[in-house]
């Protein structure tokens, strides 16, 4: 069952797993600790050729940020008993670096110089809500 879209950002748990289904299309999982003081594990699955290069690239402990479909599975276990899985199937996945704003030059940051300037960029029109 597909819930929403989903925007999270976590560690990389387990490395990515590459397998191919009977219809030779490349699918590509990992796990994700999207916890901050406990595990809370998500499992990211991208079917997507583009996305290959990037989870392919991923180890344990990279902090990445994946933009996809919530799912949520129900795997019966060796005991009979029912268990919740929730994955996310990605449409993005990006390796989150550890540089932060501090690190670029003034050249990267706009800064308008008054409000005509940004209205003049940006119209009233264009603006969706």
């Amino acid at each position: 069952m597909s819930l929403a879209k989903a925007v999270v950002t976590g560690t990389v748990y387990r490395a990515p797993e590459k397998r191919f289904t009977q219809n030779n299309i490349a699918v590509s999982a990992f796990i994700l600790n999207i916890g901050e003081r406990e595990e809370t594990l998500l499992r990211v699955v991208s079917k997507r050729n583009v996305l290959d290069e990037v989870v392919s690239s991923l180890k344990k402990n990279d902090r990445v940020l994946v933009e996809g479909r919530l799912q949520i599975t129900i795997a019966k276990m060796d005991d009979g008993n029912e268990r919740k899985i929730y994955e996310i199937d990605a449409n993005t996945v990006e390796k989150m670096g550890s540089s932060s704003i501090s690190d670029y030059g003034t050249e990267e940051i706009v800064k308008f110089e008054s409000a005509e300037t940004a209205d003049e960029l940006i119209n009233e029109d264009e603006i969706p809500f």
